[in-house]
């Protein structure tokens, strides 16, 4: 493995780990503020202060012109569904659960490019999404019964992110990848705000817009940080060894949730619900394994073709 691969690889185990801390500390505010309240301050924040890096770094110029807005807009709406669900399941659910089946993304993802963006759906990637959706089922078995339809938010979740990713690769190449960070925070803020107001608007107490203690605050501040720097040392852990390459290590976060989760919350692991976990993880790694498989070979005809 070359030095560069290393680093990118301890990048990514670095960002993958501070997402599933920030997942625990969401967690720890439950009961405590109203996901709607949470999710609006958490981006409202991240926007503000992504937004003067990037006018330190690159001026007015990414604010005056938005490339492809309505692109961009759509990754604001899948990144605030993806956070409100995550967010509401985490209140209701136990996290290594919640975290497993954000997990089905990659496979709600290529069915939506397929759909949206003419990619050539595979049988390989059915086989995969059906073989995950009986691991989340698995999984919401015991949920299911106990808080009902609610707990499908983790699925609503996976396809909100799902939205993003396919949106993101609509939007490849529109501006920089800070600007990129920028206007999906603004798009997501917006989302939440609104669905903060809503809440309020609704006298449901469970989405109600109050302002809590200021440790609650100070967490939640915690969260915007670590989410933040997340997605930084996850983006130069790509930068230096390939999107492919670190792939595997976004399932680090289910091994660092459950931990947490047995630590701090009292979750013991359940074997049952580890077993559909597997078989979520299982159809994720057999994809990432296959697309190597293809890249490689594509890469051999390349070269066979170049050499002529």
């Amino acid at each position: 493995m070359q030095q560069s691969d290393k680093a990118g690889l301890v990048f990514a185990l670095a960002g993958f780990v501070l997402l599933s801390i920030g997942d625990a500390i969401v967690k720890s505010i439950a009961d405590e503020w109203t996901p709607t309240a949470l999710a609006a301050f958490r981006y409202s924040l991240g926007f503000a202060a992504l937004s003067g890096l990037l006018a330190y770094k690159e001026g007015g110029a990414p604010f005056r012109t938005i490339p492809r807005p309505a692109i961009q807009a759509m990754r604001g709406l899948g990144v605030g569904i993806a956070t409100l669900a995550f967010f509401g399941s985490v209140w209701l659910m136990p996290l290594a659960d919640a975290v497993a089946i954000t997990f089905t993304q990659p496979m709600i993802t290529a069915l939506l490019a397929s759909v949206f963006l003419g990619e050539r759906l595979r049988a390989s990637t059915i086989i995969a999404t059906i073989v995950a959706f009986i691991g989340v089922l698995i999984i919401l078995r015991p949920n299911f019964a106990e808080i009902g339809f609610a707990a499908l938010l983790p699925v609503l979740c996976a396809f909100g992110m799902a939205v993003l990713m396919t949106a993101n690769r609509a939007a490849r190449g529109a501006g920089s990848s800070l600007a990129a960070q920028v206007y999906v925070a603004g798009g997501a803020a917006v989302v939440l705000v609104s669905a903060a107001v809503l809440g309020e608007a609704s006298g449901y107490a469970a989405v109600d817009f109050y302002w809590p203690e200021w440790h609650v605050m100070a967490r939640a501040a915690c969260v915007a940080v670590t989410a933040t720097c997340a997605h930084w040392l996850i983006f130069m852990g790509t930068q230096r060894a390939g999107a492919a390459t670190i792939a595997p290590m976004t399932y680090v976060q289910i091994l660092v949730a459950t931990t947490l989760a047995w630590i701090f919350f009292n979750e013991a692991p359940d074997a049952i619900a580890m077993g559909g976990a597997a078989l979520i993880i299982g159809s994720g790694l057999w994809l990432w394994y296959l697309g190597r498989r293809r890249d490689a070979a594509s890469s051999t005809v390349s070269r066979g073709v170049s050499r002529r």
